[in-house]
């Protein structure tokens, strides 16, 4: 008798390929559209610079030279040298460290906090739903900034205080849309089949909705990551941010300003990064949305 293969063993050699086949669909989806693929090939130029930051950099973006200060750009230094004659490009591949830390800190806590609050206040409804939505409205009722602004103040300046500001001011977008997409989804005949077998509520939201919801909450994320950058941007632009010596691209401007008349590349450089980068996600995020929402395939 031949024996039937064990279905773990089935699963697992079957699982990796699907993935594989899903995550071959989205590249193709995004590499038909011109806008997508620049989006996508600016982030990944993003996170080659921020793993070999030590490689790229031609020289230390630390060490101060002030017999070589405010050097326009040259085969020497290709984006010229500041005002302390540390190369601007060296310090531009180090900060891409930085906004990678903050764009990856950021949805690593804005995500869950969001799903959280959407999918419970939309799958029990009522009170609950009452008290998750007025507490989600409160923060949307003021400007990203301005609120960062204030826990940044009541913190105290720092790089990881500013990752808690925006972190803490990002998730209420996420919350709106998970909501919106658990009403829709928690009326279904495979969660009302779930119910009825007695899963837990718990249950129910961790193991129906939240898969269900994950499509949209990705794409919102990416779309929200131009957001956080220019609010990063602004908070060390302030001095609420990172800390000098970091090479964050805004306190690279902040400090650069006081001499972008007569040096230009000083403010040029980090503002063209933070301006590529910002609109990069921009357009990955619109392309995410053509490969994982059926809605918007379906219309092209």
């Amino acid at each position: 008798m031949t024996q039937a293969p064990e279905p773990s063993l089935t699963t697992n050699r079957t699982r990796l390929p699907q993935g594989l086949v899903m995550l071959g669909n989205i590249l193709s989806v995004l590499a038909r559209t011109p806008t997508s693929l620049f989006g996508l090939v600016v982030i990944a130029l993003l996170v080659v610079m921020a793993a070999f930051a030590p490689l790229i950099a031609t020289h230390d973006p630390y060490i101060q030279n002030l017999a070589n200060t405010l050097q326009p750009p040259s085969m020497a230094h290709l984006f010229g040298t500041d005002e302390l004659g540390r190369d601007i490009f060296s310090r531009l591949v180090h900060g891409a460290r930085i906004t990678l830390t903050i764009i990856a800190l950021v949805s690593i806590v804005v995500g869950p906090i969001g799903l959280l609050f959407g999918t419970v206040a939309g799958y029990f409804g009522g009170k609950i739903d009452t008290v998750l939505m007025r507490i989600t409205d409160i923060f949307l009722s003021f400007p990203s900034l301005i609120l960062s602004l204030a826990f940044v103040a009541a913190l105290g300046p720092s790089l990881n205080n500013a990752i808690i500001a925006i972190a803490l001011t990002s998730w209420p977008p996420i919350a709106r849309l998970a909501r919106a997409e658990t009403l829709t989804f928690r009326s279904a005949d495979y969660v009302s089949a779930a119910r009825l077998q007695g899963a837990s509520s718990a249950r129910i939201i961790w193991t129906s909705i939240v898969p269900m919801c994950l499509p949209s909450v990705i794409i919102r994320l990416t779309l929200n990551m131009a957001t956080v950058i220019l609010t990063a941007a602004g908070l060390g632009f302030l001095g609420l941010g990172a800390q000098p010596p970091l090479p964050e691209w805004g306190a690279m401007i902040a400090t650069g300003r006081r001499y972008m008349i007569d040096s230009w590349w000083l403010v040029t450089f980090p503002g063209l990064a933070i301006l590529a980068v910002s609109l990069a996600f921009n357009l990955l995020g619109d392309g995410l949305r053509d490969a994982l929402d059926p809605k918007q395939m379906n219309r092209r």
